[in-house]
């Protein structure tokens, strides 16, 4: 089993930027503000030999109530959950009272510590750390997460004193993928909530003000025999009111988080009396990024027949145009039908990369042209001759022919619904490109051989007496 390790500290020492570096991706939300990291963000890391999972937290403080103590909640938990705690400090600011009380707190945790005094760049290592030894860590290093300086001894460090590892036990590869979860949708529709449902645990921060998850959120789990990573994004604003450049960025890590999942799960809100031009637009960049589709319409609880109804009704009036994905009508804060929405995931997931073979699709596309064939244009017939799979999630069916640039859009989904039906796809969508087939002899000149220069001769010479007698 992996080590996991844990990065506490005040606000804005640099944790986030450490994660980032340790992890080598950008998941974590980065920005000169303190406070911005607000819930536990997973990742994983290796340094040579070694795999870890190493776990971002929000900053701690004196807090204990409100928004602060929620935090303070999910750096604790983190915390339990660690192998090894690194507490990170600010070199330039120097020693804090919030330092001493957080380095008093984790003693009394029992992990095993390491002080890492960060921001050191450019300045005298000895100088420094020097104010830092009256807090006593036997374990103490200093780098500059941003440049990198450090990093990489700090964590051979780490498992030299730590952690123990056996040597003995080699890390388990079955093979098997873990399925991507995006939870997206506008502001205060419940993501957080619903996340914490499937959990079955306080995960992230669920707190009733628009704008609470500010990062993505990336947390492994295992519902059955599947192993998941499920993706809690912030919420998406209209572009004009989208004011605050944590926020923009805040955006921009949702749409991210959308392209690398594998599933994407769009909640909206039934109070709201169905959907708003932003959920479309939601709904517009998951379809344009080619991704399956669960849609889960939370806070049905509440709602009388009359209003249910009428939310059906609107749904099912404006999204006609993606009939694929499953709709669920569920109470992420009592739980209800929250079960059900993995079971749509799992079969737009498998739908998604399922394997398709070309003789079954060119037998679909010949039973979908013999009972509706494309019609004519300038009066000659488009025709599609074989079909073959191009690529997997989302589906994508290569149809060759003739006069292919010339399919009108309503036979393209002709198509799509057809192919949809026979292979029993669910919740995914599916793209098919057309190709035209080549004229081996378009631009080619017909070099005649001199027996049929001569021929063509004497047929000349054959009109021209042929003319004069007439």
């Amino acid at each position: 089993m992996k080590p996991v390790i844990a990065l506490v500290g005040l606000p804005n020492v640099g944790k986030s930027t450490l994660f980032n570096r340790l992890t080598r991706t950008r998941d974590a939300l980065v920005a000169d503000q303190p406070g911005l990291t607000r819930d536990r963000n997973y990742g994983e890391g290796k340094v040579g030999p070694h795999p870890y999972i190493v776990v971002d937290t929000g900053g701690l403080g004196d807090a204990t109530k409100g928004i602060d103590g929620l935090m303070m909640d999910q750096a604790m938990v983190a915390i339990d959950e660690a192998d090894a705690v690194l507490f990170l400090v600010d070199g330039r600011a120097g020693l804090s009272a919030g330092d001493r009380t957080i380095a008093d707190r984790l003693r009394r945790s029992g992990k095993p510590l390491m002080l890492v005094i960060n921001k050191a760049e450019g300045r005298d290592v000895e100088l420094i750390s020097s104010e830092f030894h009256e807090l006593g860590y036997p374990h103490m290093v200093v780098i500059s997460a941003a440049h990198g300086e450090g990093v990489s001894d700090m964590v051979t460090e780490v498992f030299e004193h730590l952690i123990e590892v056996d040597e003995d036990v080699e890390e388990e590869e079955d093979g098997t993928r873990s399925i991507k979860v995006a939870i997206s949708g506008r502001p205060n529709v419940g993501k957080s909530t619903l996340v914490n449902r499937i959990l079955k645990e306080d995960r992230v921060l669920a707190f009733d003000r628009p704008g609470t998850t500010r990062d993505s959120i990336r947390i492994p789990f295992k519902r059955g025999k599947q192993d998941y990573i499920l993706i809690d994004t912030a919420g998406m604003r209209r572009r004009g009111r989208v004011s605050e450049a944590v926020e923009k960025f805040s955006s921009i890590k949702a749409l991210q988080a959308i392209s690398e999942a594998d599933v994407a799960i769009l909640v909206i809100d039934a109070h709201a009396g169905g959907i708003s031009e932003q959920d479309t637009k939601i709904l517009g960049y998951v379809l344009e990024s080619g991704k399956a589709l669960v849609i889960a319409v939370n806070k049905w609880d509440g709602m009388d027949e009359y209003d249910q109804q009428r939310v059906k009704d609107e749904l099912q009036r404006r999204l006609a145009f993606i009939d694929f994905a499953e709709i669920h009508f569920i109470s992420a804060l009592k739980g209800k039908g929250v079960d059900a929405l993995f079971k749509s995931v799992q079969r737009a997931y498998h739908s998604a990369q399922q394997a398709l073979s070309t003789p079954q699709l060119t037998r679909i596309l010949a039973e979908a042209v013999a009972q509706h064939a494309p019609p004519a244009v300038h009066m000659r017939r488009i025709k599609l001759r074989y079909a073959h799979q191009g690529g997997h999630r989302p589906p994508l069916i290569v149809i060759h022919g003739n006069q292919t640039d010339s399919v009108p859009d309503s036979y393209v989904r002709y198509l799509e619904k057809t192919f949809r039906k026979a292979l029993k796809l669910e919740g995914t969508p599916i793209k098919i490109e057309f190709r035209t087939s080549d004229n081996p002899y378009k631009g080619r000149k017909n070099v005649l051989t001199d027996h049929q220069q001569d021929k063509r001769k004497r047929y000349k010479r054959f009109l021209g007496r042929r003319d004069k007698k007439h």
